[in-house]
């Protein structure tokens, strides 16, 4: 099969990102390409040590929009408020292998997520008004940019969420989600917490006794938001399980699961969307990485 895979940073050129998404991109367009699939994506420059066919791009839509109609599938990769209209496009040109344009939209939007996640019953950070700290955080956004830690409850405006700063373990979950789901890792996030919070890398996977907990809280969260593909859930595992956020695309940690993992994760995408999903994956030995070692990453494609 021909497998769009339309990845934000480098078909921009984004400096801020570049390194994690020629992580992201390699990770995916490798897998596909060992599955015995070739790969099309769309960049701003040339990029080598990734398989595949890279396309010259100047505008991002349209790249998306021409790649799509020659390939059987495809998947995007962008900021979450920019994701779900380009999901769309990948919708309307060919089958899209990540979650639905409608499920990113609700998982894109930090307020309308956390309705729904707790009207179904699963904790997130609560908005009392005698919690010791908050959480400022934007409410259309990806990874940790934006988000600043405060004493006191304030009143942002419509563009900002507010949350209780909840203690506990910095956790993620990562997941395939088809006609059934199918458990990937946890992994742990480093974070840096102080007047701001800052990711600062992982480890994949990483082991705890709430594993199943886990996944169960994650799985019901990609659930009932409808979300298919790949899915990755931010967890902080204090005294509950609060989901904090949900990330309806790959997300950083596939740069050590792909390392980790007993299958394709490529096949196990096409699978979702065309077959079964097999029962259980198995994995071996771990991967830990730091937002400076995807600045090396970045140096060795060259981009």
């Amino acid at each position: 099969m021909k497998i769009m895979v339309a990845e934000y940073a480098v078909a921009t050129g984004d400096p801020e990102i570049i390194g994690e998404g020629c992580a992201m991109l390699a990770s995916l367009a490798n897998s596909f390409d060992a599955s015995g699939h070739h790969a099309y994506y769309p960049a701003a420059h040339p990029v080598t040590g990734i398989r595949g066919d890279a396309f010259e791009c100047n505008d991002f839509e349209q790249s998306i929009e021409e790649i799509a109609r020659t390939c059987d599938a495809g998947i995007v990769i962008a900021p979450d408020e920019l994701l779900a209209g380009l999901t769309r496009i990948v919708e309307e040109n060919t089958v899209n292998l990540g979650c639905p344009s409608e499920s990113v939209r609700k998982c894109a939007d930090k307020l309308v997520c956390s309705e729904i996640l707790s009207d179904n019953g699963i904790a997130v950070p609560g908005t009392a008004d005698d919690a010791e700290r908050y959480v400022i955080k934007p409410r259309w956004g990806c990874a940790s940019d934006g988000i600043s830690v405060v004493p006191a409850k304030v009143d942002p405006g419509n563009s900002f969420v507010v949350n209780e700063f909840v203690e506990g373990e910095h956790l993620s979950a990562s997941m395939i989600l088809g006609e059934t789901t199918l458990p990937l890792t946890v992994n742990k996030q480093i974070i840096e917490t102080g007047a701001e919070i800052g990711y600062d890398g992982g480890i994949v996977p990483y082991y705890t006794p709430r594993w199943d907990e886990i996944m169960g809280v994650a799985a019901d969260a990609a659930r009932v938001l409808g979300c298919k593909g790949y899915v990755g859930l931010d967890i902080v595992a204090g005294d509950q399980l609060y989901v904090v956020d949900v990330n309806p695309r790959p997300t950083t940690s596939i740069l050590g699961i792909v390392r980790v993992l007993d299958q394709e994760i490529g096949d196990l995408l096409i699978r979702a969307r065309f077959g079964g999903l097999p029962d259980a994956i198995g994995l071996t030995g771990s991967f830990s990485f730091t937002k400076s070692d995807l600045d090396m990453i970045l140096n060795g494609f060259n981009a």
